[in-house]
């Protein structure tokens, strides 16, 4: 079933040669003459959330559930796969120019762009022309747990919780919903909302935001989360 998802979405070296094309064609970004001037050290914190419960969630499902997952997501699973190179993450650190929000190697600057971004999610749903934005006029963060989990008012309002200057919600309220929700299609979302909010934009150790549930809200719209994901990238980048 995975396989077959799989072949109906672009290859991501289709994305990789158009890159690498585009970077011959029209060259480099950097202004003629600039000195990129980069730390010599960087001190980067590499704490991390487990994800062994959501391997292991995934692991008992059978191949219906992932399907449903799969042609939802796309392939936001494989993030639990990624091995994360903490001597490689703090080298290529060194290397990000905020300046010009890129790596810079020499005269060469390169930069994860949406192109690429999206063809390493790959999900159908998606409409690239359709970029996430916050509305004007938000739903509160109960009101949009509650349209996520189809669960009642009372039973939200007691999992809230306040984490410095926002409020979230426990992963592990998140992982007993998903172990015991009668709708399947609800055990998916909220398994999905749990990958976004522990591996995408992971604020607090063990809780999900509320601004990962603003974005989550709205996929099921066939908006593109690949900005969002971009500028939290830059983001951090920067801060780092």
């Amino acid at each position: 079933m995975e396989k077959w998802f799989l072949d109906k979405v672009e290859d991501n070296a289709a994305v990789q040669t158009w890159s690498q094309t585009t970077q011959q064609e029209k060259g480099d970004s950097l202004a003629k003459g600039y000195v990129s001037e980069l730390w010599d050290f960087t001190r980067i914190s590499m704490t991390q959330n487990s994800l062994q419960e959501l391997k292991e969630m995934w692991d008992q499902w059978d191949d219906e559930i992932k399907q449903l997952f799969y042609s939802s997501c796309g392939d936001l699973l494989f993030l639990l796969d990624v091995k994360v190179d903490k001597h490689l993450f703090r080298a290529l650190a060194q290397f990000w120019n905020p300046a010009y929000s890129c790596f810079t190697f020499g005269s060469v600057d390169l930069m994860p762009i949406v192109e690429e971004c999206t063809a390493l999610l790959r999900c159908s749903k998606i409409q690239v022309d359709k970029a996430y934005t916050r509305a004007a006029n938000v739903l509160t963060f109960l009101k949009k747990l509650m349209n996520i989990t189809r669960m009642s008012e009372q039973w939200v309002a007691a999992r809230i919780k306040q984490k410095g200057d926002s409020k979230c919600i426990l992963w592990k309220n998140l992982k007993d919903l998903i172990l015991a929700h009668p709708d399947v299609r609800k055990r998916v979302d909220v398994f999905a909302l749990g990958i976004y909010g522990l591996v995408i934009f992971s604020k607090a150790l063990g809780h999900v935001d509320e601004a990962v549930n603003d974005l989550f809200d709205r996929l099921d719209k066939g908006v593109t989360p690949v900005p969002a994901i971009l500028v939290e990238t830059f983001r951090s980048l920067n801060e780092c």
